[in-house]
């Protein structure tokens, strides 16, 4: 929050080009997350495989990427299978 009697900067120049390169890079490695977790899973890769690549937990992969993966028809692999 700006203090009273102060004015927030302007949001051009090269904090915003800064920032909005960085919204960028996130969207792209959101999608060659999803390219390439997609891949592994065709592959017959393991949730647990592929957490493990990405250094995340089994848990968060699958929450973010078994909805996709399911709708695009990928036959995905159980825990136990």
């Amino acid at each position: 929050m700006t203090p009273p009697n102060q004015q927030s900067p302007d949001p051009t120049g090269a904090e915003a080009d800064d920032l909005a390169a960085v919204l960028a890079l996130r969207e792209l490695a959101d999608r060659l997350e999803d390219a390439a977790v997609e891949r592994a899973m065709r592959a017959g890769w393991s949730w647990t495989q592929v957490a493990e690549a990405l250094g995340i937990s089994r848990q968060a992969v699958h929450k973010k990427h078994h909805r996709r993966l399911e709708l695009a028809g990928i036959e995905l692999r159980r825990r136990n299978a």
